[in-house]
């Protein structure tokens, strides 16, 4: 043992290595579902910037240097409150800041999202035919984005106002009727926050014909 460590203890270092650098600077996660549509789409990769918020002990929540301030409009990959899942959603509301949904027109601290360009389009559904979707703009506080709404389903389109605590973040997906978001899994602590995605670095259409999409290949997220 001790000689098969010595003739590949270079390998070693570069494995311990990668899983520093994977665990706690940068690291990639794929999106399984439509939460996110149109900005991301099932079968994305995405890049994720672990040192965006906080440099935490490796495999822990536990902040041991805070390095930047989560923003409005950013996306983030967090831990769920609620199960522990990892999810990835749009952060829309920060500490302070007073959040209310009307009609699906997001309300911070008093001031009307604007919504512009609504699109028809369609919205793929398990084992069934697409569904109608409405795909828009948000004008929101300090950044722009697409969202889309599915008119025909129910959903939580009301909420609030609520006002955002210390070092807790409110999150929506932009597939706003089909997302499993802060209406529903609550409030996130900062601590759960695990980076902020910034790139697709690989799409394959996992829907469809599993084929690669190559036009998505390094788009930036808007």
């Amino acid at each position: 043992m001790r000689l098969w460590l010595k003739d590949n203890r270079g390998f070693i270092a570069f494995l311990i290595c990668f899983g520093f650098f994977r665990l706690a600077i940068a690291g990639w996660n794929r999106i399984p579902s439509g939460s996110m549509r149109p900005t991301l789409l099932e079968g994305d990769v995405v890049l994720v910037n672990r040192l965006a918020y906080d440099f935490k002990f490796p495999l822990t929540d536990t902040p041991l240097i805070e390095l930047g301030t989560p923003k409005r409009g950013d996306v983030v990959v967090f831990t769920s409150p609620k199960d522990g899942v990892r999810l990835i959603k749009r952060l829309v509301a920060v500490p302070g800041d007073t959040l209310e949904m009307r009609n699906e027109v997001l309300l911070i601290n008093g001031v009307a999202a604007g919504y512009s360009d609504p699109t028809a389009s369609f919205e793929p559904v398990e084992k069934g035919m697409p569904i109608p979707a409405i795909r828009a703009t948000e004008h929101a506080v300090g950044y722009d984005h697409l969202v889309q709404f599915l008119p025909d389903i129910p959903a939580r389109r009301n909420f609030g106002p609520l006002v955002v605590p210390e070092e807790s973040y409110f999150f929506l997906g932009d597939n706003r009727d089909n997302s499993a978001d802060s209406r529903f899994i609550g409030l996130v602590p900062r601590k759960l926050l695990l980076g902020r995605a910034h790139h697709i670095v690989a799409s394959a259409d996992i829907k469809g014909d599993w084929l690669p999409r190559f036009d998505r290949f390094g788009d930036r997220i808007q």
